[in-house]
């Protein structure tokens, strides 16, 4: 499986999660597995774990860099999206920024509304200036 395609798994996990709130993540990967629904890598799980685990501190970046919009009111589409590509820029520093971005944008304009891939685009745009500029701030102090 490739890393698209992995992404994209984990995408359907947590668009999954988001209509099922109460069930655990674990039980919907075991659900989707034993379904034959999804064929679901590590890379995948992994993914799609790490940013559930983070959702906190990905949620409160997409919020802050979402002028106007509030978590809420964001498509569930695009809330998958963003929080996949913001997990993988701030906690797997192997894969690029600018990967994240245009998966991201990949995913939207397959699964999204016609404006969801620009809307995603910039905020992601946005978040990467700002973990940039985080960043350089660390390596001054050092």
């Amino acid at each position: 499986m490739t890393r698209r395609q992995a992404r994209e798994q984990a995408f359907v996990i947590l668009f999954e999660k988001s209509f099922h709130p109460e069930t655990e993540l674990d039980d919907i990967l075991e659900i989707s597995r034993e379904l034959n629904l999804l064929e679901v890598d590590d890379y995948a799980s992994d993914l799609a774990r790490k940013t559930w685990d983070k959702l906190f501190d990905i949620d409160e970046l997409i919020e802050k860099n979402s002028i106007g919009w509030r978590i809420n009111r964001i498509s569930k589409v695009s809330l998958a999206i963003l929080r996949l590509a913001v997990c993988e820029m701030l906690y797997i520093p192997e894969v690029p920024v600018s990967v994240s971005i245009n998966e991201a944008v990949e995913l939207c304009k397959k699964y999204g509304a016609q404006e969801d891939a620009s809307f995603v685009n910039g905020i992601l745009g946005s978040v990467a200036k700002q973990i940039d500029a985080a960043d350089d701030a660390q390596k001054k102090k050092e």
